[in-house]
């Protein structure tokens, strides 16, 4: 198991997801979402009740419930790449007093590139598998007539995501910056040249 500490920081669509697993893969890391994170312990008890009930209320996970969940997945891992936390700056001082992070990879990506991202993102309903209508059709005509958009991938929907990303996520990248592990990759190349451009980043910063 390797032993770098790194953190992914991006909007949604920005390729985290795809990068968080090469890195886990190439470097042994565990890979820390929040949503695993809190369905892996959703019967955690804490003061703050378990996630299962916020969950299966419908609501919000509160901020420190999360904490604990996120404490709970970095303590048993040698090394991780955390993606999807922190959300907001309570989140950030509360990472800060439980870790020390090597690398903060940032992944920019223009808002536009982002919609056409998302917007254009469609799902087999029956095995899950994603697809893009303009990057990556599947061959199989039946396959590509039950495609469908998830409410969440419509343009507006989509907007408005990355609105709310921008309005809370913001403040925790204008934290980083002063990190001395911080890099800005430019999110906007290939998914092979993101990722040689994190790789180098990766090992300049943990060698």
């Amino acid at each position: 198991m390797g032993d770098q500490q790194i953190l992914i920081l991006g909007a949604p669509g920005a390729g985290k997801g795809t990068q968080s697993k090469r890195l886990a893969e190439e470097y042994d890391l565990e890979h820390v979402t929040t949503g695993d994170a809190l369905r892996e312990n959703r019967d955690m008890e804490t003061e703050h009740g378990t996630p299962r009930e916020y969950m299966e209320a419908g609501e919000l996970v509160p901020d420190e419930l999360v904490n604990e969940i996120v404490e709970e997945a970095l303590s048993s891992a040698d090394g991780y790449v955390l993606d999807g936390y922190p959300r907001n700056e309570s989140q950030v001082e509360y990472l800060q007093r439980i870790t020390d992070l090597d690398v903060v990879l940032h992944l920019e990506v223009s808002e536009e590139t982002l919609v056409d991202r998302l917007a254009g993102r469609r799902v087999d309903p029956e095995t899950g598998d994603n697809y893009h209508v303009e990057f990556d059709m599947p061959d199989d005509e039946e396959v590509r007539e039950r495609l469908i958009q998830r409410e969440d991938d419509q343009e507006e929907t989509v907007r408005e995501r990355l609105r709310v990303f921008e309005e809370n996520t913001e403040p925790v990248i204008d934290h980083y910056e002063d990190h001395e592990g911080y890099v800005r990759i430019d999110g906007e190349q290939s998914p092979d040249e993101v990722w040689e451009e994190i790789k180098e980043a990766v090992d300049e910063r943990t060698a």
